[in-house]
């Protein structure tokens, strides 16, 4: 019978255990042969501790221990002892000592492995990483990070149950509503032509839970969602889903602004500083172009239609008389940004749109280069002011529709800041971002959308602009954003069925479409609806950022790919004609 009951893992070890004879399992992290002496780091989970394998001691083991390899499955037992003067090593917790090996099982010889587990993994593709995932797993970084994620959901389930929040689960298989991303969809094999959608959030169970008086509900949610994927997006994702009774946004901020500090000071002894800073979106668009900005740094853009309507450049002219705007950023020092660069930042934010950059430096005082000309000596002035440019600055200006000039800019500036090295990549900035839109105009379908979603009250002074002017309503939804990156967002909810009718209709949903999706959750705001509001944060995102991360796949232990594809198990897949005979579906090819 094998014997492979460890007495203590791979780091408990240290002086204070010298003389003791213990037994380790674990793999074979690195093997070195010494002549007479073998050395093998034994890493498990917790660590690393240094193995000996001396002829003097086991020959059988000595033996043994020649066909070890990287990776290898062993069992060891020996005595601990101090390592030879000089061969301490300080980067490990068990540096200071050695196991001396009297008996070896070999519990499972391994293949050579595709990467190397135990060095930097600078040259192996993301791709081989994830179709042999559990080999990356075993990798330190992987390993910290899901380490990490199990301390940041243990410490949300610690926080929220002593404020009094319940852990409830919610369905899985639910009703499709699509209105915003794709839902996935699950073929009925009882109900054939009928389906099931996983669900892309809570959203209308935690609601119903508020219905039924639950007061405090929350859950760490698997989440679904059918869109287009970028390094911080998956297509399952988790969520830390909440939801409150009788309480109020700034209720709501308190108790999550210390839910997050707790998280960061319990995963990575990191002190945030509460309250966290607040920005309307209106005051997010205008200065940074977006609503997750990045206050790391400064570099605002600057709306300079009035000055670019005194200049002489067509460009501007046409943009403006078209309905457009004129924005800049002013790189301060920036003179030293070379004419290649500025035309691969020219090449950059025509991905988001608008046709290209133009460019001023002030030197001596004065304005030269790029568009100077085109600004006569008062107009420099007074663009030297507005900007605050001072000499060896650069100012870059879009013009196009305001959209546009807002999304090139934004991501031009966090490119010129991580060029540029402007941002403290340890800092930790954390915005509310509120008082969103209630709605966005949907130029394609014609029509209204939710900027958050159907189920959020707009501001109740705003509620008379419904039957006025809905695009100017504002919404009493608020995002929190950190370092650039939306984590999590939230909302009063509608608890008047009336006013979610009304909502519903504003988004060109018919009376049939009204009753097919949500006929259920109005039926239940009409039986006693308390206000309640929420919040989701995305645990990944989060973890990610915990583990200074800017890839959302580091943190999930068996992730997708970019095109959502699992490298690992090859799915998506072919199912057989058999199964898709149970279920009536035909595939059209």
């Amino acid at each position: 019978m094998l014997d492979f009951k460890r007495t203590c893992n791979c780091n408990n070890l240290n002086k204070s255990n010298v003389d003791q004879v213990v037994t380790l399992s674990g793999w074979v992290h690195r093997r070195r042969d010494h002549g007479g002496l073998i050395f093998i780091d034994l890493r498990d989970r917790y660590g690393l501790t240094q193995i000996i394998f001396d002829p003097k001691i086991s020959l059988k083991t000595h033996e043994q221990a020649k066909a070890l390899r990287s990776e290898w499955v062993i069992s060891i037992k020996g005595k601990v002892r101090f390592r030879s003067d000089g061969m301490f090593n300080k980067n490990l917790d068990t540096g200071e000592i050695e196991v001396a090996t009297t008996d070896l099982n070999i519990l499972s010889s391994a293949k050579t492995p595709p990467f190397s587990i135990c060095d930097e993994r600078i040259d192996v593709s993301e791709e081989s990483r994830l179709k042999f995932r559990y080999l990356d797993i075993r990798h330190e970084k992987i390993c910290k990070n899901l380490i990490i994620r199990h301390k940041a959901m243990l410490s949300v389930r610690n926080f929220l149950s002593s404020q009094e929040f319940l852990e409830i689960t919610t369905p899985i298989l639910s009703k499709s509503t699509p209105e915003g991303a794709r839902d996935y969809l699950v073929p009925s094999r009882i109900y054939p032509g009928n389906f099931y959608a996983l669900p892309q959030s809570p959203q209308l169970f935690k609601q119903l839970l508020m219905i039924g008086g639950m007061d405090r509900y929350f859950q760490i949610a698997q989440c679904f969602r059918d869109e287009d994927l970028r390094s911080d997006r998956q297509p399952e994702f988790t969520q830390i889903d909440a939801e409150m009774s009788f309480c109020t946004p700034e209720d709501l901020f308190i108790i999550f602004e210390n839910l997050i500090k707790k998280i960061f000071n319990d995963c990575v002894n990191v002190n945030i500083s509460t309250p966290f800073r607040h920005m309307s979106y209106k005051d997010a668009m205008e200065d940074y172009g977006t609503d997750r900005p990045d206050v790391r740094f400064d570099m605002k853009l600057l709306r300079l239609d009035d000055i670019a309507k005194k200049s002489s450049f067509t460009t501007f002219h046409e943009q403006l008389k078209a309905g457009g705007t004129v924005k800049a950023l002013c790189v301060k020092g920036g003179a030293d940004i070379s004419r290649r660069i500025i035309d691969e930042y020219t090449l950059f934010v025509k991905e988001f749109g608008i046709n290209g950059l133009a460019t001023v430096k002030r030197t001596d005082e004065e304005f030269t280069t790029g568009i100077s000309k085109f600004f006569p000596e008062s107009l420099q002035k007074e663009l030297a002011e507005k900007t605050k440019a001072k000499n060896n600055d650069l100012i870059f200006f879009a013009a196009d529709k305001e959209n546009r000039v807002n999304q090139a800019l934004d991501h031009l500036r966090r490119r010129i800041a991580k060029d540029r090295n402007l941002i403290d990549s340890k800092k930790l900035e954390f915005l509310w971002v509120t008082d969103f839109p209630m709605f966005s105009y949907d130029e394609k379908e014609n029509r209204l959308k939710s900027e958050h979603h159907p189920f959020t009250s707009p501001k109740f002074e705003d509620i008379k602009l419904l039957d006025t002017d809905p695009t100017k309503a504002r919404a009493q939804a608020y995002d929190i954003v950190l370092n650039g990156y939306e984590i999590g967002g939230g909302s009063q909810r509608i608890h008047d069925y009336k006013l979610q009718h009304k909502i519903f209709q504003l988004l060109n949903l018919s009376e049939k479409d009204i009753q097919n999706k949500f006929g259920f959750f109005i039926e239940a705001l009409q039986y006693g609806t308390p206000p309640h509001l929420g919040i989701a944060l995305g645990l990944d995102r989060m973890i990610m950022l915990l583990c200074d991360s800017d890839n959302i796949r580091d943190v999930i232990a068996f992730p997708k790919t970019q095109k959502a594809m699992d490298l690992m198990t090859a799915s998506p897949s072919d199912i057989s004609q058999k199964q898709l005979d149970e279920l009536k579906i035909k595939i059209q090819k």
